[in-house]
């Protein structure tokens, strides 16, 4: 019975010798320890009952407390520091069964680390430092950072963060990303590895890797000879003043507050007041002020101020043309908005840092962001930007609902977020970042107005909707990571900047006029009450067909929902509960239900004048027209289905639309190209359309005209031929190929 009982404390204490020391070396590879060996003692461990244990009062343990991560207790694990006076919190260590989804967002760059292995235990001070150097470093030294969840923080400004996880407590998500040597960092970019350093590697290289990608995130930022570095395990870097060093008293309380996970509740107010700019300083001479490499550096991308800066070269046409406009609006901008220009022909490493592929290239700069502005360069069309850029700088302003309809009556296009007393700092702080993209395009306001809030029936908060012409369309997903998701909100907004029936300009032709059917009216300015009525009669059509459309889509989801319910009924009744499953399993998405977008939009038929004439055939002289245009397939209607032209006339419109939108269209559509250019392209979309299939038959004609070719050239051959498609007669033969004998060839 004793051996029974001592059995398995032999195993154990074998598993665990094992499990001890594995044999790893920095620059070799070396798999984590035995999963046999490792599950023996974590089994053990689980199974084994509890036992008062007092690491203070063992002398064998004493001060060791904390320094294995396998060991240790839910109370006993990492420490928070202090280093530039700051407290730092640990460095986050990831959990193997939610690392691709702690890695998904941002930039993270992850220590992979045995706590056996002693190459990483030498590499830990050397890692630490890093963090906290980087976590208390200030990439905005204008600005007055007031915690580590500041926008102006080294992790929210770069959105950048390290990281570490332990291969031996998580060796199958260490397997999963190819790890066989430790310790090795890795760069990941939002979920995706980019690059990976294998073994310890001195400091000053860690940081010039670092340095490397924090200049690749935000162009321009980082000094070009690096930062001063301080020793590893020191608490403070070379240039540190001591100027806000934690007192003794209040150390241990500020790095529990730093390692506690909390919720901000910023206001407001005082977020605006981190990012809002002092204008009476901008632009005091009202020039274009010429920038360099190290000027851009410190008055643009180090500092919190907006910039409007012009990307040029001297030799550019475009530029030479655009330059009294550009300084023009310069002065009107005196007092109000920074403005700037590049010369690209000496500043090359500049321009191609911003990444400028052409000239001009305009864009405006703040806080670290960069939005490229593509309208019209004519002098009223920058200065319409630049006040719209000043008046983003404001933040997003409260409004309530007299203030609204005042906006109402000068703005087409607005987007409105509703928010409620329990909304997060994180909420807001996700809203100022669409300011910038939204410049140009349309107004972004706030409000909780309960009189706002009744008039568009919001239960729900935070919620975002856009107002087009008084017209409401409501953002549906309402989790707050939706509500929070930059690309999915911005990709909404674009969807929908455009007013119900928009101008068709240069500018915003491709928003417009790609991926959908579009009723684009063509109107003359010249004639103002014609002008007026048919922009009116074209709003109206528009608005009713949106209603139409919104109706369809409405039955058709109750239509999917009742076969759902039908479904599950019908189940229920079989008393078959794997059908049971798979009906509530079903999942409507009207995404998925492919539909043809229609648009509507208006044309200055005057001004476009020449492309009207050889695009359409047609000239508003003869009076105003309407065409639906169907863009991806270079086609389009001009006719109803009596033979007439379309005129904008509400009627006119609503009973042709119908018929063009059916599948097939109950119309047949004029090509825009000629029939040799309408057969080019529609065998150029089919291959674009049906790659597989395109390949398959040029592989049947190269293959068919191979079998052709040899038919021929065995032909030939059994004619005495020479193997060769064309024969060429004696020397002797006649010019038209007869006998040279004199005879007479008929």
């Amino acid at each position: 019975m004793r051996s029974l009982l001592i059995s398995p404390l032999i195993a154990l204490s074998f598993a665990a010798s094992v499990f001890a020391a594995p044999p790893i070396k920095a620059d070799a590879p070396a798999l984590p320890p035995s999963n046999f060996a490792r599950d023996a003692v974590l089994n053990a461990a689980r199974d084994a009952p509890d036992a008062p244990a007092s690491p203070a009062k063992d002398p064998e343990v004493k001060g060791e407390t904390n320094k294995d991560p396998v060991t240790d207790g839910a109370d006993s694990g990492p420490k928070g520091t202090v280093f530039n006076g700051q407290s730092v919190p640990p460095i986050p260590e990831l959990s193997g069964t939610t690392l691709d989804q702690d890695i998904s967002k941002g930039t993270w760059l992850v220590e992979f680390f045995s706590p056996y292995c002693h190459h990483c235990k030498a590499f830990a001070p050397t890692w630490q430092t890093l963090h906290e150097f980087y976590y208390t470093s200030d990439p905005l030294p204008a600005s007055n950072k007031e915690s580590s969840d500041s926008l102006n923080s080294f992790t929210r400004y770069y959105d950048f963060k390290f990281a570490k996880i332990d291969c031996v407590a998580f060796g199958s998500a260490c397997s999963d990303h190819n790890i066989n040597s430790f310790p090795t960092v890795v760069q990941f970019k939002d979920g995706k590895e980019v690059e990976r350093k294998v073994g310890a590697l001195p400091m000053k290289d860690e940081v010039k890797w670092i340095e490397s990608m924090l200049e690749t995130i935000k162009p321009g930022s980082r000094q070009k000879d690096g930062p001063k570095l301080p020793k590893v395990g020191a608490n403070s870097s070379p240039d540190f003043k001591g100027a806000a060093v934690v007192g003794p008293a209040k150390e241990a309380d500020a790095i529990a507050e730093a390692t506690k996970s909390t919720t901000s509740t910023t206001s407001t107010k005082s977020l605006l007041k981190a990012t809002k700019v002092a204008k009476e300083t901008a632009n005091p001479a009202g020039t274009s002020v010429p920038l360099t490499a190290e000027t851009f550096q410190q008055r643009v991308t180090t500092t919190h101020d907006p910039w409007f800066i012009k990307f040029y070269a001297p030799w550019c046409h475009h530029c030479q043309a655009m330059a009294p406009s550009w300084h023009a609006m310069a002065r009107d901008m005196k007092g109000k908005l920074n403005v700037g220009e590049v010369n690209c022909e000496v500043e090359r490493r500049l321009c191609k840092d911003v990444n400028v592929k052409g000239y001009p290239t305009l864009i405006y700069f703040q806080a670290g962001e960069r939005i490229e502005y593509e309208g019209l360069r004519g002098l009223g069309d920058l200065i319409s930007y630049a006040n719209k850029a000043v008046s983003a700088g404001d933040g997003v302003v409260d409004v309530d609902a007299a203030a609204f309809e005042a906006l109402e009556k000068d703005e087409e296009v607005i987007f409105l977020y509703f928010y409620d007393h329990a909304t997060t700092s994180e909420d807001f702080q996700a809203l100022e970042r669409l300011l910038l993209s939204l410049i140009g395009h349309a107004k972004l306001v706030k409000t909780k107005d309960p009189a706002l809030s009744a008039r568009y029936k919001i239960s729900t908060w935070p919620r975002l909707i856009v107002s087009r012409d008084g017209k409401p369309t409501y953002y549906t997903p309402l989790s707050p990571r939706d509500m929070r998701d930059f690309r999915k909100v911005l990709g909404w907004m674009q969807a929908n900047w455009l007013p119900i029936v928009p101008e068709l300009t240069s500018s915003n032709a491709r928003d417009i006029m790609d991926h959908r059917l579009v009723v684009l009216a063509i109107l003359n300015r010249e004639r103002k009450e014609d002008f007026e009525i048919a922009r009116r009669e074209l709003k109206s059509a528009a608005l009713e067909w949106i209603d139409k459309e919104i109706q369809a889509f409405q039955l058709e989801r109750q239509e999917l929902r009742d076969a759902k319910q039908l479904r599950i009924e019908e189940a229920e009744d079989r008393n078959d509960q794997r059908g049971l499953r798979a009906a509530k399993q079903i999942r409507i998405d009207m995404n998925e239900i492919d539909r043809k977008e229609v648009g509507f939009a208006w044309v200055d038929g005057v001004f476009w004048e020449r492309w009207l004439k050889t695009t359409f055939g047609i000239d508003v002289k003869d009076g105003e027209k309407v065409v639906i245009n169907d863009e991806d397939n270079q086609r389009y209607w001009d006719l109803t289905s009596t033979g007439n032209p379309i005129v904008p006339s509400r009627v006119s419109i609503l009973e042709t639309l119908p018929k063009v939108v059916a599948s097939p269209p109950k119309i047949s559509p004029k090509h825009k190209n000629s029939f040799f250019g309408h057969l080019i392209w529609t065998v150029r979309s089919g291959m674009s359309a049906h790659p597989l299939i395109t390949l398959g038959l040029v592989i049947g004609l190269l293959v068919g005209a191979s079998i052709w070719g040899r038919g021929l050239i065995r032909r030939g051959k059994a004619f005495g031929n020479t193997g060769s498609f064309f024969t060429v007669g004696n020397e002797k033969d006649g010019l038209l190929g007869g006998a040279a004998t004199g005879g007479k060839v008929d």
